[in-house]
C-alpha cells in the first residue's frame, strides 16, 4: 500500500467526507488539478482523469467522478451533473422530471486509483438508488438537497454527516477501495 495517496479534488466538502471515511486506511493529501473534462461513460471519464492525474502527480493518485442518473433519461445527466447543477440548479433538476411520474434516480460514485504514471487504473464504484425531490436541507453541497436515498426520509443534505457517511454512494465506493488497499498491505 502506498504511504500517501494524493486525492485530486478542489472540493473541500468532498475532501472532508473522503478523509472521514478513509481515516483508518490511507494517508490522504489533496491537490486541486484542472483535469480535462472528457465526454464518455462514467468509467471512461474516471479512468481518463486518473491516468492524467497520475502523469501530473508522478505517484499514487485517487480521483473521483460522481454521477446522478435519472431513470427516465436513460442515465443522464450522469457524469455531467456538475454542469447541470451550475446551469439549472436544484429547481431545474426537479423541473426536468416534472412531466414524469417516475422520479427515480441513482447516485453513483466512481473512484479511480493508480500507483502512478503508466500503472493500471483500478475502479471502485458505489451506487445508491433514490429519487429526486424538491430541495430540502442546506444547499452547500451539490445536489444533496434533492436526492432522497431509498429507505430514508431525509435527503443527503438533511442527514447528519455521521449517517450519510455510512450509506452514501461515496461510502460504498470507498469501502471497496479500503478493501483493495488492505489486501495490498
Amino acid at each position: 500500500m502506498p504511504s500517501t495517496v494524493t486525492f485530486v479534488t478542489g472540493n473541500a466538502n468532498k475532501l472532508k467526507e473522503v478523509q472521514a471515511i478513509m481515516a483508518d486506511s490511507a494517508e490522504l493529501t489533496n491537490r486541486s488539478l484542472d483535469l480535462d473534462e472528457l465526454q464518455g461513460t462514467i468509467l471512461e471519464v474516471a479512468t481518463a482523469k486518473c491516468k492524467e492525474a497520475a502523469g501530473i502527480i508522478k505517484g499514487p493518485v485517487l480521483v473521483e467522478d460522481t454521477a446522478l442518473t435519472f431513470t427516465v433519461y436513460k442515465e443522464l445527466p450522469g457524469p455531467y451533473i456538475k454542469w447541470f447543477m451550475e446551469s439549472i440548479g436544484h429547481e431545474g433538476l426537479n423541473n426536468m422530471l416534472a412531466a414524469y411520474e417516475d422520479k427515480s434516480a441513482q447516485a453513483i460514485c466512481t473512484f479511480a486509483f493508480s500507483e502512478g504514471p503508466g500503472e493500471e487504473v483500478k475502479i471502485f464504484q458505489g451506487v445508491q438508488p433514490g429519487k429526486i425531490v424538491p430541495a430540502k436541507g442546506p444547499t452547500g453541497f451539490g445536489w444533496d438537497p434533492v436526492f432522497l436515498p431509498d429507505g430514508y426520509d431525509q435527503t443527503y443534505a438533511e442527514m447528519p454527516k455521521s449517517l450519510k457517511n455510512t450509506i452514501s454512494h461515496r461510502y460504498q465506493a470507498l469501502m471497496l477501495l479500503k478493501d483493495f488497499l488492505k489486501s495490498r498491505a
